[in-house]
């Protein structure tokens, strides 16, 4: 009975991240494709729109703060997944308009496009902040690594079955079809989020939560004072501080490769479009190997997530390396069995490290905690998008170098990366970062209403 209690726990809250699984693959592969291919649009302003985003996920903290603080009737954690996935999956209903404004480049679509996506993102990471905290809450130690390995395959899942949609409703651009596909955002995000939080969270009351609140130092919750709180906790606690950096260049390290596997195929194998294609199949079948073998093991065994996050990078970063030595010595039949590896590695990592995310929390502030690794990760896949576009075209857009020696030292710097990433991991301990916390976190709330 408790097993099966667990099964439908893990599928429900797989389910509630389905409809961003579905929105994150619209914004990422079609909504991207449409406006630079079909209609025209400068491809660095559609780049950075849909980067943008993640950079705005600071205000992961400011949520997880706030969640923290101020449930909705009790709830803590489902009235914000709503109101992020119900509020983000709207901006759809406009795209398809935005995107006929960048393809003919007017100023005012653009700037519609970067506040449209500025709320996306806002939104978004009022989401993670709540998802993650609601996972964290729900689980124990032991089911958490297969919960996280299901919700990611839901993800990656959902994102397929979006393409796949794409291309019935869609075969070929207009904008008739656009807005059909785009319409049906706020019916799957609503209809997933009922499914899958309704029931899921227990309603705390109001003594409940006054004690919660009374163990904490009185605080300030204005967006500066979260911040501000978030900088100086990295600051006392050293913990908190590698924990951060290693989230930040291990997502950096991971989605370097995202937005330059196809150009690298291209420019340096001279592969068609349908044989690069293949490369996100082969690591995105890999990803889900790893993560559902990882989190099939580790919900039987008592394996330590930090050494499963470590083995992923690890796997990772001798992946990147692969691929690099392919590049340098002309040898295509390499890239494949890498991306397969770099896939396991990234299904290995995505469940150590998210778990050991939920487990670097403490009662009481699990928002804050998960709002604070959450800015990690958006940064991180931030400065991925950026970095990568930068690094072609000052090696390779340039004429600096040509692509084979140009990608062998991208991949190669995104290996050591990963490698970096690692390394500081080590020196990170669950045990030591709740004993500080425990001490730290009263003091910075202190310090902070004081300031």
């Amino acid at each position: 009975m408790g097993f099966l209690r667990l099964v439908i726990k893990t599928l429900r809250l797989a389910t509630m991240r389905l409809g961003i699984g579905w929105m994150f693959a619209l914004v990422t592969f079609n909504f991207n494709r449409v406006a630079i291919a079909d209609l025209g649009a400068i491809a660095v302003i559609v780049t950075s729109l849909i980067g943008m985003h993640h950079f705005i996920s600071f205000f992961q903290v400011y949520w997880g703060r706030f969640a923290d603080r101020y449930p909705i009737f009790g709830y803590r954690r489902t009235p914000y997944i709503f109101i992020s996935g119900v509020g983000a999956s709207l901006i759809f209903l406009f795209l398809p308009y935005i995107a006929v404004g960048l393809g003919a480049r007017e100023l005012v679509a653009t700037v519609e496009a970067f506040l449209l996506m500025a709320i996306f993102g806002v939104f978004m990471a009022m989401n993670g902040s709540a998802s993650n905290s609601l996972v964290a809450e729900v689980t124990t130690p032991k089911e958490r690594g297969g919960v996280v390995a299901v919700i990611w395959a839901a993800i990656i899942i959902s994102g397929i079955v979006s393409a796949g949609v794409s291309r019935v409703i869609m075969p070929e651009y207009s904008p008739e079809a656009m807005r059909q596909l785009y319409n049906l955002t706020p019916i799957i995000a609503v209809v997933t989020i009922l499914l899958g939080v309704v029931g899921m969270e227990r309603r705390i009351t109001k003594e409940e939560h006054a004690a919660l609140l009374a163990a904490q130092p009185q605080e300030s919750t204005s967006p500066l004072g979260t911040f501000r709180v978030a900088r100086q906790l990295m600051g006392t606690n050293p913990h908190v501080r590698a924990f951060f950096f290693f989230v930040l260049l291990a997502i950096m390290g991971i989605f370097l490769q995202d937005a330059i596997l196809e150009p690298f195929g291209a420019q340096v194998f001279g592969k068609t479009q349908a044989e690069t294609a293949a490369y996100q199949q082969a690591w995105g079948a890999g990803a889900l190997l790893g993560m559902f073998s990882i989190g099939v093991l580790s919900s039987i065994f008592p394996i330590s997530k930090k050494l499963i996050a470590s083995l992923g990078g690890l796997g990772i970063a001798a992946a990147l390396a692969t691929i690099a030595m392919s590049s340098i010595t002309y040898q295509p039949g390499l890239v494949y069995p890498a991306l397969l590896v770099m896939g396991v590695g990234i299904g290995f990592f995505n469940v150590g490290a998210l778990s050991m995310m939920m487990e670097m929390t403490i009662e009481g502030q699990t928002g804050l905690y998960m709002g604070i690794w959450g800015m990690a990760q958006g940064l991180g896949n931030g400065f991925a998008n950026v970095f990568s576009g930068g690094l072609v075209t000052a090696m390779i857009g340039t004429g600096l170098f040509s692509p084979t020696l140009g990608y062998t030292l991208i991949f190669g710097f995104e290996a050591i990366v990963m490698v970096v990433a690692i390394g500081i991991l080590r020196s990170v301990s669950v045990q030591e970062f709740k004993g500080l916390t425990k001490q730290d976190i009263g003091t910075v709330l202190a310090m902070d209403t004081a300031s």
